[in-house]
Formats: structure tokens, sequence, C-alpha cells
């Protein structure tokens, strides 16, 4: 039990490391010290439903539907390049509307929808939680249950570091160009996903 345990909490901590769509979103909340909680919360909450549902059997879904993979795929993409533009836009308005003591608070609705679409509409989520954690778990059985909560459990630490932890790097985003940077950052990431996804097979 105990080596499902810390397995689980390894895997899914290796899964969610990388730079992604997701993680870039939630560090840009915690900077701007904008409902990261609820942002936090939802990250978290998202993974454990798709964790759960791979550690229940559910990652044959796109083996059952031969069209779900393709379609998700192509989702992620528009929404990436979408959202890209829109940080590339951001950017080149320039420092001032992009201070977080400064800049009008986004409403929560918008933020958690957004949050939200980053999280479901990536088709990277489905085959790390769903059917890689998923079918991980499978080999520690009869604890697969203890591997996928422990998965859990790493989703929730890390979003809870990255988001609240964000407010150390403060002072270097105090300044203006600091928040260009991010941003044109972002953008490239998400525009560098959309292409791993639309070239990437």
């Amino acid at each position: 039990m105990l080596e499902a345990a810390v397995n689980g909490y390894l895997v899914a901590l290796s899964l969610i490391l990388a730079i992604g769509a997701q993680n870039a979103f939630v560090l840009r909340q915690g900077l701007r010290r904008e409902h990261v909680g609820p942002v936090v919360a939802v990250c978290a909450l998202s993974d454990a439903v798709l964790i759960a549902a791979g550690v229940a059997g559910f990652g044959s879904l796109s083996a059952a539907l031969p069209w779900f993979g393709g379609a998700m795929r192509w989702l992620g993409v528009a929404f990436l390049l979408v959202y890209g533009a829109l940080r590339f836009r951001a950017g080149l308005r320039g420092g001032e509307a992009l201070r977080p003591s400064e800049a009008a608070a986004a409403p929560l609705g918008p933020v958690l929808v957004t949050c939200l679409l980053l999280t479901w509409a990536n088709p990277h989520v489905y085959l790390d939680t769903v059917v890689l954690i998923g079918s991980i778990s499978a080999q520690y059985a009869p604890h697969q249950a203890v591997f996928g909560l422990a998965a859990a459990c790493a989703s929730l630490t890390f979003f809870s570091a990255l988001g609240f932890g964000a407010r150390l790097l403060a002072p270097v985003f105090a300044k203006a160009s600091a928040w260009v940077w991010l941003e044109v950052l972002v953008g490239l990431v998400m525009w560098g996903l959309a292409a791993g996804l639309a070239f990437g097979g």
C-alpha cells in the first residue's frame, strides 16, 4: 500500500511539472493574486475527477469512441491558439495594464471558465490522468484507490504551491516590463502546445 501511495504521488507530480497551459494560467493568477484559491481548487478537483475516472477503468473511452481523441485534439488546438493570441495582445498593450496592483481584477466567473477550458479542453490531460495514470494504477492492484488518491494529493500540492507560492516572485513582477515578458512567454507556450497537438500526431 505504501509503495502504491508513493509511486502514485511521484507519477502524478512528474506528469504535471512541465509548463503547460493550465500551469501557466495558475502561475499568472498567483502573480496577480486574483482568485487564487478558486483557481487552485478547480484545477485540483478536475485532476481528482479525471484520475478517479482513469483508476475506475474509464481509460477505454477513446477506444469506445474513436472520434473522441481527434475531436479533443482540434478543440484544444483552437483554444490554445486563441488564448495565446490574447496573451500576445495583452503584452503588446504594455506593462501598465498588467500591473497587478493597478489592473482591475477580472471577475471570478470568466476566470473560472478560462481555467475549466484550459483543463478540460486539453487532450493531454486525458492522456496523462485518465489513460496513463489509470493504466499504471492497475499495476498496484488491489491498491489502485490508494495510488489514485496519492496522485490526486500530488496535484493539489503542486497547484497550491504554484498558485500561492507565485507571490514570492512579486518583487520581480513589480516591474511592468516583467509582466510584458510573462505574457509573451505564456503566449509562446500556448502556441507551442497548439503546434505540438496539431503536428505531433
